[in-house]
């Protein structure tokens, strides 16, 4: 998982010019994968495609 971490860390530079993304991305994306490392790759490149769906994703579960 530290791997997919960097990964994110690295895109999300690239694509918004932030060392990282928020804490609440993050944490959008742990609570979205659950234990899964699937679902934890996949949230970590929604999260880089658009963040905005990993909100929405996240809120749903929440609910």
């Amino acid at each position: 998982m530290l791997d997919v971490l960097a990964s994110l860390d690295l895109a999300w530079h690239d694509c918004y010019g932030e060392s990282s993304p928020p804490e609440q991305v993050i944490d959008d994306i742990w609570l979205i994968a659950d234990g899964d490392l699937s679902r934890f790759i996949s949230a970590a490149y929604l999260a880089v495609t658009d963040f905005r769906d990993v909100r929405v994703w996240s809120d749903e579960l929440r609910n």
